[in-house]
Parts: C-alpha cells; sequence; structure tokens
C-alpha cells in the first residue's frame, strides 16, 4: 500500500514549529514524515536552518511517525562514523521507527563551512563510496580503520540498533541512480516529469536495485486560490529551481537569490506542483504512484504548513487508504 508522508523542511521553519507541524500531519493521517538537513537555507528568504539530527530524536519522542532523513557523510561536516553513530542511536531509542537515511554527496551551501575545499564530483562520490563502507561496518559492531579517501582510525561504535536503518540513495541525475542500485537499499527522488522519473527508476535497476523501493518527495504548493498557491511556491521555491551543477557548488543562499532574479511565477511549474484543487493533488499523487513509488512525502513549499495539512488529512489522504485522522 502507498505511504503519504510529511517533508519536515528546515530550511524554511524554525525547529520548534516543524515539530509542531509533524504532531499535525500525524493527526491528519499522514502515515510517515522525512527530514531534510541542512546547515544554511536555500535563499534568504527561507532564513532557517535547525540542526536535524537533534529535532529527528526530538519527533520521534513526540510522534509515532516512522522517520528517514538526508544524511551528508563527507567528511565535511560529519564524518560518517559520526552519520553512523546518530543513526545507530536514534535507531536504538526507536525501534523500527527510524527506518532510513539517505546518503548523498551534498552541496557546497552546507558544507563549505569547514574550509575544507569543496571536491569535484568524481571524488564526491568516492567519498560516499567509502562513507557507505564505513557505516555499514560500524554497523555490523567492526572496528574501522581506513586511509582511504574518508581517513578512519580504529573507529568502533559501542551501541547498536537491533535493526540498522536502511540506506538509501538519493538521485538527481541517472548516472547517481544507477550507481546507487549497486549500493543503496532503495532511491529517493525529487518530482520531476513522468518520463524523467521513469528514466531515474530504469538506471536504478540496472545498476542493481531490482525490486528495491523507490520514494518520492513531492515538492507542492497548496492555498485556498491558484494565486496565492503560485505566489508561494514563488517566494519560498525559485531559488531551487537551478541546475544540479548550480546547487551543488553555489556556497551562499545569496548566490541562488542572485541566480533566481530571472525566475518568473509561470515558471514555477517546472519545479513544484502547484494547484488550489485537492483532486488535482490526488490525481497527481496517483500518476507517481503508477510509476511504483512505495512511499511519497509531501512538501508544501508555502508557509501554509497547517492549513495544507488539515485540507489534505481530509481531503487528500483517504483517497489512498491512509489510516483514519485522529481529528475525526
Amino acid at each position: 500500500m502507498l505511504r503519504l508522508g510529511y517533508h519536515a523542511s528546515h530550511e524554511q521553519f524554525t525547529p520548534r514549529d516543524l515539530l509542531r507541524h509533524v504532531q499535525e500531519a500525524e493527526a491528519a493521517g499522514f502515515d510517515c514524515a522525512m527530514s531534510s538537513e541542512h546547515f544554511a537555507p536555500w535563499s534568504l528568504r527561507q532564513g532557517e536552518s535547525g540542526f536535524a539530527y537533534s529535532w529527528v530524536g526530538a519527533a520521534l519522542q513526540a510522534t509515532s511517525l516512522p522517520m528517514g532523513m538526508l544524511a551528508i557523510p563527507m567528511n565535511h561536516r560529519f564524518h560518517p562514523a559520526i552519520v553512523a553513530q546518530a543513526g545507530a542511536t536514534l535507531a536504538q531509542m526507536f525501534p523500527g521507527r527510524f527506518r532510513w537515511m539517505a546518503l548523498g554527496t551534498g552541496e557546497a551551501l552546507n558544507e563549505h563551512i569547514t574550509g575544507e575545499p569543496w571536491p569535484a564530483k568524481p571524488e564526491q562520490r568516492e567519498r560516499l563510496k567509502a562513507a557507505v563502507e564505513i557505516i555499514r561496518a560500524l554497523w555490523r559492531g567492526e572496528t574501522v580503520t581506513s586511509d582511504g579517501p574518508v581517513p578512519t582510525n580504529r573507529a568502533r561504535l559501542y551501541t547498536l540498533p537491533e535493526e540498522a536503518p536502511k540506506l538509501i540513495c538519493p538521485a538527481l541525475s541517472e548516472e547517481t541512480a544507477r550507481i546507487g542500485g549497486a549500493w543503496a537499499d532503495g532511491l529517493v527522488v525529487i518530482n520531476q516529469p513522468l518520463d524523467k522519473l521513469t528514466a531515474l527508476i530504469e538506471a536504478f535497476r540496472q545498476g542493481g536495485g531490482e525490486g528495491k523501493p523507490l520514494h518520492l518527495q513531492m515538492h507542492l504548493s497548496y492555498a485556498a486560490t491558484e494565486a496565492e498557491a503560485r505566489a508561494n511556491a514563488f517566494d519560498q521555491w525559485r531559488s531551487n529551481i537551478m541546475t544540479p551543477e548550480m546547487a551543488a557548488n553555489f556556497s551562499m543562499p545569496e548566490e541562488f537569490d542572485r541566480a533566481a532574479e530571472d525566475v518568473r511565477p509561470e515558471d514555477m511549474d517546472e519545479a513544484v506542483f502547484i494547484s488550489a484543487d485537492p483532486e488535482r493533488h490526488v490525481a497527481q499523487i496517483k500518476e507517481y504512484a503508477r510509476l511504483g513509488f512505495s512511499e511519497i512525502y509531501l512538501h508544501n513549499v508555502g508557509r501554509n504548513q497547517t492549513e495544507f495539512i488539515e485540507v489534505f488529512g481530509r481531503e487528500v489522504l483517504p483517497h489512498f487508504g491512509a489510516r483514519d485522522a485522529k481529528a475525526a
């Protein structure tokens, strides 16, 4: 059965507000939740960047929802041993509920703060490959020493979960999806035209991901009117209409804002599904579900989170057999 989740965007909301929103999402009938992980927002208009690891622990305690999160084990902000320790601790405290970590190469926006040079894509991929191996070994209880692209010296975890989280691949390109098929327990992508999503899924399966679960993060904008929904998307998410190369290599929110100066409200459909009609959102989710996604995480990019949660709880989630909303 398709599971519909709530996406917690740390770039846009304070951790306190996000905690309230994820509780609202559970009450409305969402099945699960996922969390972004940022040091800086994509835009000065978004304006937040809470520490996701702290927040995920609080959210797991404050709700009964299963959760996953993005994680960047590139030895800039976080060595993979620290990511492994954080994941193991969350999984040990909340058995079966801290379900996955999406391991990516990240962006200079978040990683430049250590002063270490931001590597080119081939080195990023080598670091990620090494990080995956380190994390899996640590979760097996092994002592890890490595002189590879991510040096590690006699690292061992002493607190281990009964069930380790899944490690899944976040992919924007077919090449990344194909490489991820070999190491990942699943795939997570963002909404794109159906032909591009199909190509990403096929690349993941060709790389070794056949039969592994597929997750989708759906950027959408809902509001009471079409004009408001489009204005919300334009205000909060126009800085995210960038090429993958730009998104990976800009190092400050101001750079994203400058690059988005020529973006128009009518351009937002490239990255965000915009509609004031819940039935249109239902239809779009069904289109994505037909591609084989087992979990779709809904990210309303506007600031009207409570409105979105309440309306979707009443008018969208019931179409997908979501559990009964507590609010009902």
